[in-house]
């Protein structure tokens, strides 16, 4: 079975959905400015004009090239700039150094992506031209531009919390990304365990590392209803836990201790210098955000969190994380809420391949199999995720001390 299905009926579909979905690029670069788009805060980060650069790079070096007779590169370098760690297209830049890419300009960046954008509808526009090949192609493109897309905000975000000024990415109106309030106590949910199956079953589009379908054992657990929300885990800050290392994974107490963590990554104190600098008055805690520091929302879900983290704040309730085969089979249960569209949830599981396993064939083969070590999965989606593009199969994943994403945690814990 190939994972990679389609998930748009028609030629005349497709052509409309990139279209849509290059648009949403755009949109969400638009309020920055070319030197934001430039910086890069971390090497862990990408610039915005290269997630511009790098989703544009994928059409032109796997869609086009191969398949559109004639096609002219824009550029034959951006093949080299713009890779990102695809061995078998051959060699590419640092990652670590992506921000020292002024060049090309962000005028030439959107150029670039404007003359991929009319060879792609060119191809579309062809029906004949759309073989099963193409089409997957394509939808896989689409999806890959998505999860830059939320890279993008992601990314962005980490480069203005480290700016002094605490600029908002876009300011004032209504908040670009709600977060819903939800009330504070925290029920559990019961589940028998059992045979269930896990993974993808086909008929529209998923990566590989999703399938195949397969059967796991689950033990008698129980699931928390709702997600640990930010005033939970102000408790959990109050009570000393970033100071008590019997909480902790020993590489997260080291972390603890090398990073001098002592709250999620954007929470700032009432007397940090940069809100003092702003005059504000608020005694409590802040979280910065897209739209700039603002007050901490007691019932908002917690974010920004690293696994040790959130397996200390785990240890801390007596309670544990759900492997993500439980947060998968809980899916859509009686009872349980934001279980998408707030935070990408932790689980106790490594990022390893389901049994039988095999990546997809050619380029695409190293999307995500060569990964599959070092890090853990998380599940659901974020509040920056793009409309459409989660499921409840969807396996993301990051390194256990990553915290600049939105991450947070939900609870589990056995019983009988």
């Amino acid at each position: 079975m190939n994972p990679i299905r389609p998930s748009f009926h028609g030629p005349d579909a497709l052509r409309a959905r990139y279209r849509d979905v290059r648009s949403h690029s755009l949109s969400l670069a638009a309020p920055l400015s070319a030197e934001d788009q430039c910086i890069q805060s971390m090497p862990d980060a990408s610039p915005t004009k290269w997630h511009m650069a790098h989703t544009t790079w994928f059409f032109e070096t796997v869609l086009l090239q191969p398949h559109l007779a004639g096609y002219q590169p824009f550029d034959t370098r951006f093949h080299y700039l713009f890779n990102s760690y695809y061995e078998a297209l051959g060699p590419r830049h640092p990652r670590p150094q992506r921000g020292l890419l002024t060049r090309p300009s962000h005028g030439e960046v959107l150029a670039y992506r404007r003359h991929v954008d009319e060879a792609v509808d060119r191809l579309l526009g062809d029906a004949a031209a759309i073989d099963p090949a193409v089409e997957a192609i394509v939808t896989l493109g689409l999806h890959h531009e998505q999860q830059h897309q939320e890279l993008l905000l992601t990314d962005i975000l980490h480069a203005l919390s480290c700016n002094p000024l605490l600029p908002a990415y876009r300011a004032g109106g209504a908040p670009l990304l709600r977060i819903a309030s939800v009330a504070p106590e925290m029920k559990w949910i019961e589940r028998d365990g059992g045979v269930t199956a896990i993974g993808h079953a086909g008929g529209e589009f998923a990566f590989d590392n999703e399938t195949p379908r397969h059967e796991v054992l689950l033990q008698p657990h129980a699931i928390a209803d709702r997600l640990v929300n930010c005033g939970d885990f102000a408790q959990f800050i109050a009570d000393g836990g970033y100071r008590r290392p019997e909480l902790w994974l020993s590489d997260g107490w080291a972390a603890v201790q090398q990073q001098g963590w002592s709250c999620p990554a954007y929470w700032l104190a009432a007397d940090d210098p940069r809100l003092v600098q702003h005059g504000t008055t608020h005694s409590g805690w802040h979280v910065f955000g897209l739209q700039g520091a603002r007050p901490m929302e007691p019932e908002a879900p917690v974010s920004q969190l690293s696994f040790y983290e959130a397996a200390a704040y785990a240890e801390w309730a007596g309670a544990r994380l759900p492997t993500e085969f439980e947060w998968e089979a809980a899916f859509g249960a009686p009872g349980l809420s934001q279980m998408q569209g707030q935070v990408w949830q932790w689980t106790r599981s490594s990022y390893d391949p389901y049994p039988r396993f095999k990546p997809l064939a050619g380029i695409a083969a190293e999307y995500n199999g060569k990964f599959m070590v070092g890090q853990v999965v998380l599940r659901g989606s974020s509040i920056a995720t793009p409309e459409g593009h989660a499921r409840p199969t969807y396996r993301n994943f990051f390194p256990p001390s990553a915290r600049w994403q939105f991450t947070g945690l939900r609870l589990a814990k056995d019983i009988r």
